[in-house]
C-alpha cells in the first residue's frame, strides 16, 4: 500500500506478505539455506513491486554474469581478479558512501539493477556469481566491512567488492578493522560466514536504516518479524518487536510480546525484566 509522505519502496499486500514469510521460514530452516533466495525473499518483503517474475529474472541475471567468468581461471588470485574485471571492470558494480542512505542499497533485486550498493549486498553478488561458476568463494565477516574470499586459509585471497572488487594485501584487511574498531586483525575474522549470518547481518543493517528514520518504522518491524524466522536469532529481538509494536500503536500486541521476552530473561535478569514489565504496563495504559 503507498503512503502519500513517503518515498517507495512500499510494502507488499498481506497475503503476498504472509507467502514471503513462508517461504523464507521455510528456506531459513532449510538443511543448505540459499543466500540468493533468502536475499531476494527479503527484498519481496520490503518492496511490492518485487513479484515471481523479477525474483526469477535476478536469478537469472546472477546465472548470467557467472557464465561471463572464465572457465577455471587458476588458484584463488585468479579467481578474485576475474571477478573483478567483469563484476568491478566491465559491469560497474561498486558502492559510495550515499548508498548508505538508500533502503535499496540492501535489497538484491535493486543491487543487481542498479550495481550499486552496501558492502555486504556488493559481496552477495560477488559470491553468487563465482559460486555459480565454480569458484572457492565464501563471505567474510570483518567488523564494519564485508568482503569476499577466495581459497583455503594457507592461500586465501580477499577481494572489497564495495571498492569494485580490489584484491586486498594483509596490511588492507588489517586496516580495515582497525578503522571500523580500534583492535587488531584476528585471524577467526577471516572464517567463512554461512548463509544464515549474512542474512541476519543484512538484516541488521536494514533495521539500523529504519531506526534513523522513525517515519520507517514499518520497514524495521518486518525486518525484525523476519529475522525472528531464523533459527537461533537473539532473544532481544522480541524486545525490539515489542516496542516498534507499540510504537505503531499496536499497544496489546506490543504489551503482550514485551512481557513474554520479560518472561524469558527473568531467570537471568529478574530488574530487567521488571522493567520490561513495566513498559508493558504503560502501554496498555495507552488503550484508555
Amino acid at each position: 500500500m503507498q503512503h502519500p509522505y513517503l518515498p517507495p519502496p512500499y510494502p507488499p499486500p498481506p497475503e503476498r506478505s504472509a507467502e514471503v514469510r513462508a517461504r523464507f521460514a521455510e528456506e531459513a530452516r532449510s538443511e543448505r539455506p540459499d543466500l540468493a533466495a533468502l536475499c531476494l525473499l527479503i527484498g519481496a518483503e520490503a518492496d511490492g513491486a518485487l513479484d515471481e517474475a523479477g525474483i526469477d529474472t535476478a536469478q537469472a541475471e546472477l546465472d548470467r554474469l557467472a557464465g561471463e567468468l572464465p572457465y577455471r581461471p587458476g588458484g584463488p588470485r585468479a579467481w578474485a581478479e576475474a571477478v573483478r574485471r567483469l563484476l568491478g571492470g566491465r559491469y560497474g558494480f561498486h558502492g559510495t558512501p550515499g548508498d548508505y542512505q538508500r533502503l535499496e542499497s540492501s535489497l538484491l533485486h535493486e543491487v543487481l539493477r542498479r550495481r550499486r550498493g552496501l558492502p555486504i549486498l556488493l559481496s552477495v553478488v560477488w559470491l553468487e556469481v563465482a559460486r555459480r561458476a565454480g569458484a572457492p568463494v565464501y563471505g567474510v565477516a570483518l567488523p564494519g566491512h564485508f568482503v569476499v574470499g577466495f581459497g583455503a586459509t594457507g592461500e586465501q585471497v580477499l577481494a572489497d567488492p564495495f571498492e569494485g572488487g580490489r584484491v586486498l594485501t594483509g596490511p588492507d584487511a588489517e586496516l580495515l578493522v582497525v578503522g571500523a574498531t580500534g583492535a587488531p586483525l584476528d585471524p577467526g575474522m577471516l572464517e567463512p560466514a554461512p548463509p544464515l549470518e549474512v542474512v541476519q547481518r543484512i538484516l541488521n543493517n536494514i533495521r539500523a536504516w529504519a531506526a534513523a528514520r522513525p517515519e520507517r518504522s514499518d520497514v524495521a518491524l518486518r525486518a525484525v518479524e523476519l529475522a525472528l524466522l531464523i533459527p537461533a536469532h537473539p532473544a532481544r529481538l522480541r524486545y525490539e518487536r515489542g516496542q516498534l509494536l507499540v510504537q505503531r500503536g499496536q499497544f496489546t500486541a506490543g504489551a503482550d510480546e514485551l512481557d513474554a521476552y520479560a518472561e524469558l530473561i527473568e531467570v537471568i535478569d529478574e530488574p530487567a525484566a521488571e522493567r520490561v514489565r513495566q513498559q508493558a504496563r504503560t502501554a496498555r495504559a495507552k488503550l484508555n
